[in-house]
């Protein structure tokens, strides 16, 4: 099994999106590069985003939040996996997942996009589908026509303790998953799921 090498948070750069659902990508990374002390990540601007690298296990692990807007963000993913040669079941990426209702974190390889326009970009850039993701459920408006604006929205109070739980417990597995364990992780996180 493949350990992970290239971890990416979605999100939306810019002050108006740092607290809004789609976000839930960058909340995971940036607690993890703080639970890894990782330097600051800083913008890398051949990779579009801002990226780190920490040594876990004696082996390079690169944090990427790409700043290039959420329909774009195969463009950085793909970028610094070519650059160091990461393949694509080496790369997890976290997103915000509308079937999950927030407080539910699951783990899976592979896998279409369900129309979300982040997941659809990476897949188009690396050319598969086979990376691993780990979804933070945030849950549905219930209208197909509400789905942009609910996930530009900040989730409500108790949505939001909801989602940090779920963060919390994804954490908790992730050296796990790092190290190439996915199906030890995933039985640890889809356990304590609701």
């Amino acid at each position: 099994m493949s350990t992970i090498r290239l971890i990416v948070g979605l999100g939306n750069p810019g002050a108006e999106y740092e607290k809004t659902r789609h976000n839930a990508g960058f909340w995971l990374v940036d607690e993890l590069a703080y639970q890894l002390k990782a330097p600051q990540l800083g913008p890398e601007g051949k990779f579009f985003g801002e990226a780190g690298r920490v040594k876990l296990d004696g082996e390079d692990l690169w944090l990427l939040k790409p700043m290039t807007f959420m329909n774009l963000s195969g463009q950085s993913v793909g970028a610094l996996a070519r650059f160091y040669k990461i393949a694509p079941e080496e790369v997890l990426v976290i997103h915000d997942e509308l079937d999950l209702e927030p407080g539910v974190a699951k783990l899976k390889q592979g896998g279409g996009h369900g129309g979300h326009n982040g997941l659809k970009d990476i897949i188009a850039k690396l050319g598969t589908p086979n990376f691993w993701r780990l979804r933070l459920g945030i849950g549905h408006p219930g209208d197909r026509a509400e789905v942009v604006n609910f996930v530009l929205k900040k989730p409500r109070a108790e949505e939001q303790q909801a989602i940090d739980d779920a963060i919390a417990r994804a954490l908790a597995v992730l050296p796990q998953a790092i190290r190439g364990d996915m199906p030890g992780a995933m039985k640890v996180l889809h356990t304590i799921a609701k």
